[in-house]
């Protein structure tokens, strides 16, 4: 009862008043910057001294300095001035120069790998003084939860069904191709349809199962069609996977953008798939929560640009 008798006591004003004078040392070079007369910052100096119980501001030598408890409030009062300053300013824009906002993307490790990197270049490059958050977005994530609790503002995957309560936007299809080390006797013999058994027999490797029985959209399609290949391998970590083709004599089955950045840096071979699969559809979900937000509008105009780059690169 207290705190909130002192809480309402204290007006923004005031609270600016504070920051100007602790930051400036000076209740005359306070007034300039304030466009206020010196007398009235003298008073409004005078009453946040009374609700403080500190003089926050003491003379030493010619100048002024602030006390210890004047120092505690220099980092809380810019923090509330920060904060008024960005509460209505979505509604009103997005200015990309001096927006202090926080992106919270997630999003799957099986994307083309140079998507998040160039991503967060052109959000840091555009936008300077925002944050990113890049959380992990796997099988058994609660996007839907997150998304609607605002703990995240956009997710970028690709789904066979895709939620009809969320907002989406088409980012890239992806052919499906096989990945595996140059010298695998397939870069030889070849796959086709006709010796669909040897593809199937040969030793596989796939994400780690997100609970059992479940099965990624390779295996799901496979189970369709009554077939299911030869898995040895199962690792939850997708970016390791294609070093783990390059040395062994695993297969790797999967989206062709991915295989492509990889076949450029390890010693692999991508080869067409003996079966035919529907192409790997790459999405961004939000909530209603954010459609009309000014920066997350801004954020999906960004992730829709750096999926049109890399699928022309």
């Amino acid at each position: 009862m207290k705190d909130q008798a002192l809480f309402d006591k204290i007006d923004f004003h005031l609270i600016k008043v504070l920051n100007t004078v602790l930051t400036e040392r000076s209740v005359s070079r306070a007034a300039m910057r304030l466009g206020m007369y010196q007398s009235a910052v003298s008073a409004a100096l005078k009453r946040l001294r009374e609700l403080a119980g500190d003089p926050i501001l003491v003379r030493s030598g010619s100048g002024m300095v602030p006390t210890d408890a004047g120092l505690r409030m220099l980092e809380p009062s810019a923090h509330i001035l920060r904060s008024a300053g960005m509460l209505f300013s979505d509604a009103k824009g997005f200015d990309v120069a001096t927006a202090q906002v926080t992106f919270k993307i997630a999003a799957s490790d099986y994307l083309d790998p140079l998507f998040l990197p160039q991503l967060v270049a052109q959000i840091k490059a555009q936008a300077p003084r925002c944050h990113i958050d890049i959380q992990s977005l796997s099988a058994e994530s609660d996007y839907r939860t997150h998304l609607a609790q605002g703990q995240v503002d956009i997710v970028i995957g690709n789904w066979a069904d895709l939620p009809d309560d969320l907002h989406m936007g088409r980012l890239f299809g992806d052919e499906v191709v096989c990945m595996v080390a140059k010298d695998h006797p397939a870069v030889r013999r070849k796959w086709d349809p006709k010796n669909l058994a040897r593809w199937l027999e040969a030793e596989h490797i796939a994400p780690t199962a997100t609970h059992p029985g479940a099965k990624g959209v390779i295996d799901e399609h496979l189970a369709t069609l009554g077939l299911q290949r030869n898995i040895t391998v199962r690792c939850p970590h997708f970016g390791l996977m294609p070093s783990m083709v390059a040395s062994s004599l695993l297969v790797m089955t999967t989206g062709r953008q991915y295989c492509e950045r990889f076949a450029k840096l390890l010693p692999l071979r991508i080869l067409p798939s003996p079966i035919e699969f529907p192409r790997m559809m790459y999405y961004q979900l939000w909530h209603e929560r954010t459609h009309a937000s000014n920066a997350s509008k801004w954020l999906r105009e960004r992730i829709k640009s750096v999926a049109t780059t890399l699928r022309k690169s």
